[in-house]
């Protein structure tokens, strides 16, 4: 009997954006005209809330992402409140990294320290990876598209690098770091499907864990990119989703899917 092959799976955020979890559509957020911010939903709860409710469930490989300064104090809140639960990216550094570490992230996710003035610096992989460990770094390859390609974008999404995602490209990240971030920040916070094109891309470039966010919509979303990358790369839900203000998922039928999911291995 042929072993059942892995399956997509929900993996959750916290966003944090003036210390406050937020819910913002990706390509509005710029660091020198606040006034272009479009923000989906401001929670009325802290960070450790929903780090509490995604230990509660199990839902390991979550992500904390600081949208900017201020929002060290909630990140700390939220790590703290489940210990090796939670990967966070925001400003980390090589020289930063293991403090997050101590501070009780299981993983650090790093993108714009990797491109000094949007050009990557392998010197800078080297040394955040030698500094956490390989096992312990998760590379955030969040993108824009740009014609028929895909270009690593940073500071908020606002800065096209000089890297294009792809099967080399991935491959030579996957050489040191654990696993792969990607928000498609095109379409993040838009409710509006995923970028298809790109899950299945990644389904046949990625050798290692991946997640990708932006505009997922529907449970149903889910067995979408479980097929389009053949169960190698796992979704983030966002603004559609009930614990975030959204009215088109409901957190407990992707706790449900998770757990179904599972099951089948």
């Amino acid at each position: 009997m042929p072993q059942a092959r892995r399956r997509s799976l929900f993996r959750p955020c916290i966003d944090l954006h003036n210390g406050e979890v937020k819910q913002i559509v990706g390509g509005t957020l710029h660091e020198d005209d606040a006034s272009r911010l479009k923000t989906n939903f401001v929670a009325s709860y802290p960070s450790s809330h929903y780090a509490s409710l995604y230990k509660e469930h199990g839902l390991e490989g979550g992500h904390v992402i600081k949208l900017g300064p201020g929002n060290d104090r909630a990140a700390k809140e939220a790590l703290a409140t489940w210990p090796g639960g939670l990967q966070i990216g925001g400003g980390i550094t090589a020289e930063n990294a293991r403090e997050w570490l101590d501070a009780g992230a299981s993983k650090v996710i790093v993108t714009s320290y990797l491109f000094p003035e949007g050009k990557f610096s392998l010197e800078r992989l080297k040394a955040v990876s030698t500094a956490v460990g390989k096992d312990r770094l998760v590379v955030d390859v969040s993108c824009r598209r740009r014609g028929d390609k895909w270009l690593v974008a940073m500071n908020k999404w606002q800065t096209i690098t000089d890297m294009e995602v792809g099967e080399e490209s991935l491959a030579l990240l996957a050489e040191y770091c654990s696993e792969f971030l990607v928000h498609a920040a095109d379409v993040e916070g838009l409710c509006q499907g995923i970028d298809e094109e790109l899950v299945a891309r990644l389904g046949e470039w990625v050798t290692i864990p991946t997640t990708y966010a932006g505009g997922a919509k529907s449970v149903s979303d889910l067995e979408l990119v479980d097929r389009l990358s053949q169960g190698k790369v796992d979704l983030t839900f966002g603004s559609s989703l009930d614990i975030f203000g959204g009215t088109l998922v409901k957190f407990d039928d992707l706790v449900k899917y998770n757990a179904d999911a599972l099951q089948r291995l």
